[in-house]
């Protein structure tokens, strides 16, 4: 009798299988057409000459000056973006936690923070000028009503500086949503045994929650890294061409330069794909070690 009963209900549970397939493959099929095969593209053009003959001259062309200082610059940049972002990010989703803020407050930045992460490229970049250019909202309170000149102490939007004052707008609501369930994951009694044993609040947090915490902050390090590193809408918006970072420079090859070389251009993309995959997977990495900590 149960034999039975599961050869007929055998047909519909395939049907179902078959409809969820169905239901999965546009996403398959849009990760195949705009993520896999271009990347695979990117992959063999890095290692062909003009002529499609296998080379690895397009790879030892990215030890040039120029395409060297861009690829330290934006380092530079993701690395200084990164930490800061944790650093600011940690203070502010610590104070959500265990600061007993009003819980429409917390919602409130959690949203607002889910929504700036997500904020980049043009309006982004359009929203900083019409807050901190030469003439923005802010830079004009200071001048007329405090008496001062912003750009005459020498800040630039247009530069390093500001480039990672932007980013940082991004930056740090994404290191919020992320180390959020971390510091959420932190158990009470683990506190309230560290006290029992004589502990400060100090001693527990450097020697109990930190060591817990310790690969969630670097796996988000990671990820801040390749997220900064891979930003390059807000940073051609912002800045144009006057600020030489590997982005913009990939950017000038897609577009066509005057050594007509797309194959350096394949071989730039190839190389910040590398760098943003390895961030990625310290990540991923990380992020499953924290996660067996807290269970």
């Amino acid at each position: 009798m149960t034999t039975r009963t599961s050869s007929l209900f055998l047909p519909i549970l395939r049907s179902r299988q078959v409809g969820n397939w169905l239901a999965v493959a546009p996403f398959f099929l849009f990760a195949l057409l705009f993520l896999i095969l271009p990347t695979l593209n990117i992959v063999v053009g890095a290692f062909r000459d003009i002529d499609g003959h296998l080379t690895f001259g397009n790879l030892v062309k990215l030890f040039t000056p120029s395409i060297r200082d861009a690829f330290w610059l934006s380092i530079q940049l993701s690395v200084l973006t990164a930490v800061l972002g944790c650093l600011f990010g940690f203070m502010i989703a610590a104070a959500l936690v265990f600061g007993k803020l009003p819980g429409g407050l917390r919602n409130a930045m959690v949203t607002f923070c889910g929504v700036a992460a997500n904020f980049s490229g043009v309006p982004l970049s359009f929203a900083f000028i019409a807050t901190l250019g030469r003439l923005g909202f802010a830079t004009l309170i200071l001048r007329n009503g405090f008496g001062i000149n912003l750009y005459a102490t020498g800040f630039d939007l247009i530069s390093f500086t500001g480039l990672t004052i932007t980013y940082l707008y991004f930056q740090i609501p994404l290191m919020v949503l992320i180390i959020l369930p971390a510091l959420e994951g932190l158990r009470k009694e683990w506190s309230e045994a560290a006290a029992s044993l004589g502990a400060s609040g100090a001693q527990y947090w450097r020697m109990v929650a930190l060591p817990v915490l310790w690969p969630s902050l670097l796996g988000t390090l990671a990820l801040l890294f390749a997220n900064s590193f891979g930003a390059v809408a807000t940073a051609i918006a912002l800045t144009g061409s006057s600020l030489s970072i590997a982005p913009i420079v990939l950017f000038a090859q897609i577009r066509g330069d005057v050594l007509n070389d797309p194959h350096l251009g394949y071989a730039i993309a190839f190389a910040m794909i590398a760098l943003t995959g390895v961030a990625n997977g310290i990540y991923i990495f990380l992020r499953m070690r924290a996660e067996r900590w807290v269970k």
